[in-house]
């Protein structure tokens, strides 16, 4: 085998082994989440649903997500995104519901965004679409399911609840919104169990300082993991091109 063949060969493994290494852990969370993921009940929360696009062919074109019926949220507004058309859709609740004293028995049952033709979120990309939401219903978290749809017609349904997720991970989970209920520390849905009775602790300053550091700390290693594979790679390239350019001996 010749050294311009060896070294082709090294090139290519180095390369695919570098896109994989990058790849993996960002492929790990493209999924349609709302975040903020929590709220305060009785409050007007500005949510955003953060939607990445996973097809390699398509693109996404709509992303419908549905708003609870049981707790319903009488006021739904939305941010205008260029080169997309949001509509909240309104009818009539399954059952009238009582919120604040009041009766209701209609009210936001949907939020579509639609992509214009010609736009749509293509491969290694995503969108953000806001709405704010309110009143937040007093109650555990509100999960708002999600459907997106790619250009090819192809749909997922990001609808799962927590408790399905937690009984099986393969599933797609839908976005929830935490309220009384301690969102998950781990998992990309799972539900941490707590009820409306052991609501999340307040943090004083010296635990708030602490889960920044964590959060800067988590931050600043993946920062370090990915320069060092980035050098090791330069410097594999400059190995492999400096044997490459080696006289041969006579």
């Amino acid at each position: 085998m010749s050294r311009k063949t060896t070294l082709r060969r090294a090139l290519a493994g180095l390369a695919a082994g570098a896109a994989l290494a990058i790849a993996v852990p960002l492929a790990a969370s493209a999924h349609v989440t709302v975040n903020p993921n929590t709220a305060t009940p009785g409050s007007y929360a500005t949510v955003n649903f953060r939607v990445p696009t996973e097809s390699e062919t398509a693109s996404t074109v709509k992303l419908e997500v549905t708003l609870p019926t049981d707790t319903p949220l009488t006021s739904v507004l939305v941010e205008p995104v260029p080169g997309w058309t949001a509509t909240v859709e309104k009818g009539a609740l399954p059952a009238p519901v009582e919120v604040d004293g009041n009766t209701i028995s209609d009210g936001p049952l949907k939020i579509v965004w639609q992509a214009d033709p010609g736009v749509g979120i293509g491969q290694d990309q995503f969108q953000i679409f806001s709405a704010v939401l309110g009143p937040i219903p007093d109650t555990g978290h509100l999960v708002l399911p999600a459907v997106q749809t790619y250009s090819d017609g192809s749909v997922v349904d990001w609808t799962n609840t927590p408790e399905q997720v937690a009984a099986d991970d393969t599933l797609e989970p839908a976005p929830v919104l935490y309220i009384n209920d301690t969102p998950p520390t781990s998992g990309h849905g799972g539900h941490s169990g707590h009820s409306s009775a052991s609501a999340a602790p307040t943090m004083d300053d010296h635990s708030m300082e602490a889960s920044a550091q964590t959060s800067d700390s988590s931050g600043l290693s993946l920062g370090l993991s990915i320069a060092a594979l980035v050098i090791a790679v330069a410097g594999a390239l400059l190995g492999a091109f400096a044997v490459a350019r080696r006289p041969k001996r006579s």
